[in-house]
């Protein structure tokens, strides 16, 4: 787990925890370490809510999949990320949504229960993991507005731009990297992967974008 520390220590949960201490806190919470491979599903929709994931290596992504098996992508989490946590602390039976690996790699899942309850030995950081998990879902809260107001626009066109104009930003540059293929995009602007290659590809002729792979630039 030691070569893990690095990683928990960039992870929100462990803000303001002081290292010496993380190591310790794994027990406490209940901590299991999950290597996992691509496309191997961590969490399953249905099983139990009951435990928040954090991302040690590799990505994992958050999908939905409606009666008619159309997938949506909520989110993708890379290391030092957290998933699951609204669910297991809201208190519902089972998870609504898959988790996946996207690549190969691992997660540390904690038992929600011994993260939201303080513990018999009444640890020293343990209500200041406590604060750092309402602070951390506040912000989740935020970006699934953001996710919202992209989806909600009303054509391909506008949803796709309203999409890489947030990546730009939040990339600091007009030339960046999404975190999706042609497929998974299309999922998580929730359109037809024929209709969304078509607008980048006028958009591309238009000399509103250049792009090669998952590299695009704004012009």
């Amino acid at each position: 787990m030691k070569e893990y520390l690095p990683v928990l220590r960039r992870c929100q949960l462990f803000e303001d925890i002081e290292e010496e201490s993380v190591g310790a806190m794994l027990t406490c919470l209940g901590a299991v370490l999950l290597p996992f491979e691509k496309g191997r599903t961590v969490l399953a929709e249905g099983s139990p809510a009951r435990y928040l994931g954090i991302v040690l290596s590799g990505s994992v992504q958050i999908a939905r999949v409606d009666y008619y098996g159309n997938r949506s992508i909520v989110g993708t989490v890379e290391p030092g990320g957290i998933f699951g946590e609204s669910f297991a602390c809201a208190g519902v039976e089972t998870l609504p949504v898959d988790v996946t690996a996207a690549e190969e790699g691992a997660a540390l899942l904690l038992d929600a229960q011994r993260v939201t309850r303080t513990c018999s030995s009444a640890c020293q950081f343990h209500s200041r993991v406590i604060f750092n998990l309402l602070k951390l879902m506040a912000t989740k809260n935020l970006l699934f507005n953001q996710k919202m107001e992209i989806t909600s626009q009303r054509t391909t066109r506008d949803k796709l731009m309203a999409f890489l104009l947030s990546q730009a930003k939040q990339a600091g540059s007009d030339s960046f990297e999404i975190p999706y293929d042609r497929q998974e995009l299309a999922d998580y602007l929730e359109v037809e992967r024929s209709g969304l290659s078509a607008e980048i590809g006028k958009l591309r002729r238009e000399g509103v974008i250049e792009s090669s792979r998952n590299r695009v630039r704004l012009l």
